[in-house]
């Protein structure tokens, strides 16, 4: 692969972006684990010593590589999220249509998606500048269910969570307050939303369900629709999977 540059502007674009596409691909092939710059200087035929002068460290490039995946996989999400809110969707079907999103990212790039949502790498933790990136999913989410809220579109738990709270300010804070009875649980009820949309990818991407479900994508579906019911979301079913 040739990734030589020949000017200043590309070095600070063209190698780094070929060395990254390198070690996505090696991802698929070795795992996070097994990634290193001698492995991505050996298959991109480039000298460790240029790998290493745009990432200093594996974790320069694992960091570099969670970052992009976090933000090609939100961004997917917000843009199947504003063409349903072009089409005057209802939330229930904005939630569908941000999963189905997700979920299209996470089939097409399994690697990159068990980097962020598989098991955590040996020796490596992410820093502080990951966390935005990280939040976009959360965010599309929390966006769906404060316009659900708003429009009225929710329906009130039978059973509150009890009090105290248990979450933390920075949630309620980035959600935008606590929202007034009968749904001042919502936010932790988000969040089981979106631990469960994590938790279906995981076991579809993996290969979890397919000994017992025919239908992945209809069953994602019913899923989605399953888990938005906790919190009073109705996530409208019987439209093309495709």
């Amino acid at each position: 692969m040739d990734v030589s540059v020949t000017s200043a502007g590309d070095a600070n674009t063209g190698l780094p972006e070929a060395v990254k596409a390198t070690a996505r691909r090696l991802l698929a092939e070795l795992g996070a684990g097994g990634l290193s710059l001698d492995a991505v200087a050996a298959d991109s035929g480039l000298a460790v010593k240029d790998v290493a002068a745009v990432f200093p460290h594996r974790d320069d490039l694992l960091t570099a590589l969670v970052i992009d995946a976090y933000n090609t996989s939100g961004a997917a999400m917000e843009q199947a999220d504003q063409a349903a809110r072009d089409a005057q969707a209802s939330a229930g079907a904005r939630l569908l249509a941000v999963t189905r999103a997700l979920r299209a990212w996470s089939f097409a790039n399994p690697g990159e998606f068990t980097l962020i949502y598989g098991s955590p790498v040996p020796g490596y933790h992410a820093p502080p500048e990951t966390v935005p990136p990280a939040s976009r999913t959360p965010e599309v989410l929390g966006g769906i269910i404060r316009s659900a809220l708003e429009a009225g579109e929710l329906t009130p738990p039978r059973r509150p969570l009890p009090e105290p709270s248990v979450l933390l300010p920075t949630a309620v804070e980035v959600f935008g307050g606590t929202p007034e009875a009968p749904f001042s649980d919502i936010i932790e009820r988000g969040i089981v939303l979106w631990s469960n949309l994590i938790g279906l990818l995981v076991f579809q991407v993996f290969s979890r369900t397919h000994d017992s479900v025919r239908d992945q994508s209809a069953f994602f579906d019913r899923a989605i629709a399953v888990a938005a019911e906790g919190i009073g979301l109705v996530v409208p079913l019987g439209e093309n999977t495709d």
